[in-house]
């Protein structure tokens, strides 16, 4: 089913599009936030995945910098900005028909097809939406707020932590966007928290954190003189018991459904929609 990125001729690593990364992790982060998300990469014996990615190592001595273990790997980081627009484009030049409409129910959305005619299926992807949206309606999503720094600074190496000492909902990562997009300052991982406005401590926290994980950012004069383009607040949309990819009916309407992703969507992205695809073959042939 996978395949070593290695051996794919058609890819060329040799772009910056991909980087070096490093994940640290420490034996008191285990029941932190960070530790949810990247404890089995760094857990005894290495992460499953470690065959199929390339320069893959087991950290020691001094590469730890302290920490209880690591990993090392060649990781590719996306430019978000530019790959949801060739996404987008990539729909256009398939025929896809661009709407915006606002729905209190899911099945209203049968309603607009382009044709003039009833669609025979609609597809649910609407994340947190899904909490509220009519005849869905799923109380199993849960928002988890993520606050961020993007920085014009080069960290050379991509890097995350397993916790921080700032608080069990405080995450390190520094993430290197392809094609000239900046570097992702993160984060925190804050389950049922809606609150969109920026929190500067919370900022100076996240800077300071990558600075000391990453001193070339700065020359080691420390995260004051980082070169910062924006701070941004995110909800990554949860959902307890993970991803719903499911078919159903509603009112009359035929629903394929395909959100609840939290923070892995663009990672999960393909595979979920190959499988939203056979689901929507099923319930057509059905």
């Amino acid at each position: 089913m996978y395949q070593n990125l290695a051996s794919i001729s058609k890819v060329n690593l040799d772009t910056d599009w991909f980087g070096d990364t490093v994940i640290y992790g420490r034996k008191k982060d285990e029941h932190t936030a960070g530790a949810e998300l990247m404890g089995h990469m760094v857990a005894p014996g290495g992460p499953w995945f470690q065959s199929y990615i390339p320069n893959f190592k087991i950290l020691s001595g001094e590469e730890l910098r302290g920490f209880d273990n690591g990993i090392g790997f060649l990781s590719v980081c996306i430019n978000t900005s530019l790959y949801l627009c060739w996404l987008q484009s990539q729909c256009l030049k398939n025929g896809v028909h661009f709407k915006r409409r606002v729905f209190r129910n899911i099945t209203e959305a049968a309603e607009v097809h382009h044709s003039g005619s009833k669609a025979n299926l609609v597809v649910n992807c609407t994340a947190l939406g899904a909490l509220r949206l009519g005849g869905v309606e799923d109380k199993a999503m849960v928002p988890i707020r993520g606050q961020t720094v993007l920085v014009r600074n080069d960290p050379q190496t991509m890097a995350c932590t397993s916790g921080t000492d700032d608080g069990d909902d405080e995450l390190m990562y520094i993430m290197q966007r392809g094609a000239g997009g900046g570097t992702i300052l993160g984060g925190c991982y804050q389950k049922g928290n809606w609150d969109a406005n920026i929190d500067p401590n919370l900022a100076n926290r996240i800077m300071k954190r990558a600075v000391e994980v990453a001193p070339a950012m700065t020359g080691g004069k420390g995260f004051e003189h980082l070169d910062v383009i924006r701070h941004n607040v995110g909800f990554r949309p949860s959902r307890e018991g993970g991803p719903r990819v499911e078919r159903e009916t509603i009112g009359g309407v035929r629903v394929v459904h395909n959100y609840g992703h939290g923070g892995y969507g663009y990672q999960m992205s393909y595979a979920c929609a190959a499988s939203a695809v056979q689901l929507v073959e099923e319930s057509l042939q059905g």
